[in-house]
């Protein structure tokens, strides 16, 4: 049930790939949004993560955790910087704060990720 769960998550990529490309709409990896290069790169971890499970189905819940421990590592240093860190650019213009989409962000896809990793860890133990 996990992997199949874990397989519609990581081919959802490529939906969220086409909002956040083609429409402008960054759901998955709003907290990348400073970092082009950063989000292309992973996008192609989360398309990487897709083929991992379905070549090895044996690893799926080793993928699972990793990919959820490397999520919430982002998105916590991602948004400890931008709240820690005021620079004078964002006082003088007022711009480049934690908007409240962001926060939004942050909760379900921290919460998300926190549920993938734990189940992740209780799928490795059951193995």
């Amino acid at each position: 049930m996990f992997r199949h769960i874990l397989i519609g998550y990581y081919a959802a990529t490529l939906v969220f790939v086409a909002l956040d490309f083609g429409f402008d709409v960054n759901v998955r990896v709003a907290f990348l949004e400073s970092a082009p290069g950063i989000r292309t790169g992973f996008y192609g971890l989360l398309f990487g993560c897709f083929a991992l499970v379905l070549w090895r189905p044996a690893w799926s819940g080793v993928v699972g955790a990793v990919e959820s421990l490397v999520t919430l590592s982002a998105l916590i240093i991602n948004m400890a910087l931008r709240s820690m860190m005021v620079t004078d650019t964002m006082l003088q213009t007022g711009s480049g704060f934690i908007t409240m989409p962001e926060i939004i962000n942050f909760m379900i896809a921290g919460s998300v990720a926190y549920l993938a990793w734990m189940r992740g860890l209780k799928a490795l133990r059951t193995e």
